[in-house]
């Protein structure tokens, strides 16, 4: 029953066209745009980076950030039209739905980081093998909070206010994480560092030489992971009381 649900899960959201489009495609071209015109700068922002590497590593998190949260979109969807009651009547356990949500969005957030990967390499970009797989682990680690931040969404949020909601946390987080430019200091560099998106790009910046996350990294991404999964499961365990 969980791997039949899991492939359904997966069979249906890649056929799922605003998905691809705001979750795959969207980044990609935001890509192209930006970084694509300036494919011969080498040092960017004075940062010592090409702006196609920049941009490539802190939108491969954006991407990745976008994915692993939609699967709060499909439990917003499956809840406004009475799906999720008729599969709690089934076997499937409580458990394996949420799992198959938080696997579908890991693969949908690795497919965003892959075509990442490759449009930067289409505009030059080359960087060590072992730098490539370190940034990736990294990166999904750094989901985690962002997958049980998807459910609780999910959760609270109806059909109608979901895609907004989804758009203003994505972009905020996204502006506060240094997606769009660097930060490092003043009060929005002590900010940024207290949220999980900021170590969610710092583990993008191992692609540059960066040394991944130090303890502060860790104890923010652990912290965040640990109260928005507590969360999640609160307000599963309260939707499924009301119904």
């Amino acid at each position: 029953m969980t791997a039949t649900y899991l492939r359904f899960e997966l069979l249906r959201t890649f056929r799922n066209g605003r998905f691809s489009i705001f979750s795959l495609i969207f980044p990609l071209v935001l890509y192209f745009v930006i970084a694509g015109p300036n494919k011969g700068e080498t040092d960017f922002e004075g940062i010592g980076l090409s702006a196609p590497l920049y941009y490539m590593i802190g939108l491969a998190s954006f991407g990745a950030m976008m994915a692993t949260l939609s699967c709060g979109a499909r439990i917003a969807g499956e809840r406004s039209v009475g799906w999720n009651r008729q599969l709690r009547i089934t076997p499937l356990s409580a458990r394996a739905y949420l799992g198959a949500k938080v696997l579908t969005a890991y693969v949908m957030a690795l497919l965003s980081i892959v075509l990442l990967y490759a449009s930067g390499f289409v505009l030059g970009v080359r960087i060590p093998a072992g730098d490539w797989l370190q940034m990736t682990l990294l990166i999904l680690l750094g989901l985690v909070p962002f997958a049980a931040l998807g459910i609780v969404i999910g959760h609270l949020m109806t059909v109608d206010s979901i895609g907004p909601v989804m758009g203003g946390v994505t972009s905020l987080l996204a502006l506060l994480g240094g997606t769009w430019f660097p930060i490092t200091s003043g009060f929005m560099y002590d900010l940024a560092r207290c949220l999980p998106s900021y170590w969610l790009v710092q583990a993008s910046h191992v692609g540059v030489g960066g040394d991944g996350w130090g303890a502060r990294g860790w104890i923010v991404i652990a912290v965040w992971a640990v109260v928005l999964s507590l969360l999640a499961a609160r307000v599963y365990r309260r939707d499924t009381a009301r119904v």
